[in-house]
This record gives C-alpha cells, structure tokens and sequence, in this order.
C-alpha cells in the first residue's frame, strides 16, 4: 500500500511537470494605439512590416487598436486600456494635467508638420476675416487641430457660434469631414494629412492656410509616441525596445519616406477599405518632418493655446514632468539633440 502509495505520488509529480512544460507560455500583451493618419508612420509602418514585434520577440504580442483622434484615444489609455499609444500633443497634455501627471509620460517625438485649413473651391477668400459666415469641421472636439483652428480664429478677433459669433465648428471623423466636405456641408476643414491631401486632390480643395507658416522654421509637433506609467514601470524592457524601433524607423523614413509608402498604404487601407492612390500620399509625406525630437519649446506654446482658447484652466509653470526621455536617450546612445 505504501510502495503505491509512493509511486502514484511520483507519477502525479512527473505529470505536472510534463504538462508545466508543455503548457505554452502566456504572452505579454503590449496594446498600442495611433490613427489612421500619415502623421502615424511609425507606427503605420512598423505594424505593416512586423518590425515591432519582430523586436519584442516572441513572448510578447502587440495588440493594435486603431483610433480616430486623441480624445478618444487618451480615454482608453485612462482606462488602463492602453500600454503605448501615438498622438497628439493636446490630448496628451491635457490627459497629463487631468491625471495630475499620473497616466502618461511623452517617450519621443514621432511627426511634426501637415496640418492645415482646406477650403472648398468657390469659397475664394483672401483674408482669414472672410471666414466668417463659414462652416468649418475638425477631427474631434479638442484635438489638436480643433485647438489649433480655435486659437488662429480668435488670434483674428473672430468668434464661433458657441461664442455669438458667425462661425459654426463641426467636429467630427476624419472620414466623416470628407463627406461633408465633398456635400457642401461644410465649407472647409482644418485637419492633418493625408486628409489635407484627400480634400485637395480627391475633392478639390484647396489650402488656405498651411500650420507650418504660423510658426518659426515650420517646426511643431503634430504627434508624440506616450507611454503609460503603468507600462513603464512594469516593463521597461519592452518600452526601450519599441523606442529603439521608433528611432529606427524615423531614421529610415526622414531619409527615404517613398519606400514607405506601400507599408503607410497597406495598413491606411484596413481602415479606409482600400489603399490611397500615389497622387495623395506623395504630397502628403512631403509635407510632413519625420522627428524623435521633442519639440518642448513649441509643445509649450501649444499649452498656452489650449489655455486662451479655455481647454486648460491653466498652464503649470513647469510641464517637464510629462517628459520621460530616458528611453530616448539609450537607443540613441546619449545625445538625442541630433537624431532626426
């Protein structure tokens, strides 16, 4: 009794350790949000050509979730929904300053450039005080280009319905902003590329105002690569290696952005349910600086324009606390001031 006693204990030993080691390992789940926007190109990229998770390895799958714009995004990262994400500078400040710096840090830059105010062709103006009377859409209520076009309009005493003025904001989709735009619904849309080249080329458009000409030397954050706190702290491993592709892939498309294109299109088509013909990607990727730079002084000066357009009560004196450039720093090897 006691020799079977012996044995089946055994057996049930060596049982559980076959099956321990057969049983497969459960993955590390790294999910990542970005947009379909060419301002997203890493991430466009790099989720077309399996890069990242070719660096990952393995043991790690990347989960991919695509957004239209930055509120929404940075509510799922609030959500605990999110480990890294792209987007734009005005929604993560703001998610920064609502989570008393608790949710988010700013890893690298990623894109600056490529926004502008497209106007529907008959709506000739020559002077920004034309706008008013006019219909214009933007991609979600307080992103970055709804903040940016607030702040040009007040910046020439002009005011939106929502102030008794004569300009109604329509913020919306990207691809809704087409629909109306190709309708007539709206007479314009301040919006970022490639949809600045789609109302221009698709729906002949034309560009009032290029974002590039309100700021010295063209240079201003159009999107960031953010990481979770909770994802930085509890692997930091993986952080670093998706920055070090980051900066790969920024090198790589600063220096030859049209190899990129079938990549950018391949994964632009899984939401638009068909690739963008070469007459719209190609000026909309040449309009466009490719940069893990991040840009604090502009990223400053944006913050005062989501505080006088009264989406920030206020401006804290010191923002550096939404920087961890740490990461940053190691793939470039110590000086990050120049990498592209």
């Amino acid at each position: 009794m006691r020799r079977e006693k012996v044995f089946f204990l055994l057996f049930m030993l060596l049982f559980t350790v076959f099956f321990a080691q057969a049983a497969p390992a459960r993955k590390i789940k790294v999910r990542v949000g970005y947009f379909p926007n060419i301002t997203h190109a890493q991430a466009l990229v790099g989720m077309a050509g399996g890069y990242f998770a070719r660096e990952l390895g393995p043991g790690v799958e990347v989960q991919p979730f695509m957004f239209n714009a930055g509120p929404s995004c940075m509510e799922a990262l609030l959500a605990g929904r999110l480990d890294l994400t792209y987007v734009g500078p005005n929604p993560a400040l703001n998610t920064y300053l609502r989570s008393n710096g608790q949710a988010l840090r700013i890893l690298a830059g990623a894109c600056a450039g490529g926004s502008a105010l497209v106007l529907r062709k008959g709506e000739e103006i020559s002077s920004p005080l034309e706008l008013a009377g006019l219909r214009l859409g933007t991609p979600q209520l307080g992103n970055t280009q709804d903040i940016a076009l607030r702040y040009f309009l007040r910046e020439h005493g002009l005011k939106t319905s929502e102030e008794g003025g004569k300009i109604q904001l329509y913020p919306a989709g990207n691809s809704n902003l087409i629909l109306l735009f190709r309708r007539g619904e709206i007479n314009g849309a301040w919006t970022v590329e490639p949809w600045v080249s789609r109302l221009v080329v698709q729906e002949g458009g034309y560009i009032f105002l290029d974002e590039d000409d309100l700021w010295p030397d063209g240079l201003y954050p159009t999107t960031y690569l953010v990481g979770s706190v909770t994802f930085l702290k509890n692997h930091p491993e993986l952080a670093a290696k998706w920055v070090g592709v980051h900066l790969r892939l920024t090198r790589e498309l600063t220096a030859e952005p049209e190899r990129f294109i079938p990549e950018i299109n391949k994964e632009l088509a899984k939401v638009l349910g068909q690739p963008l013909p070469p007459e719209v990607l190609e000026p909309a990727i040449g309009r466009l600086r490719f940069t893990c730079l991040p840009m604090t002084g502009p990223f400053l000066a944006i913050a005062e324009k989501a505080h006088a357009v009264g989406f920030l009560p206020q401006v804290p004196p010191d923002l550096g606390g939404i920087f961890d450039l740490s990461f940053l720093e190691a793939a470039a090897g110590g000086d990050y001031s120049k990498i592209p």
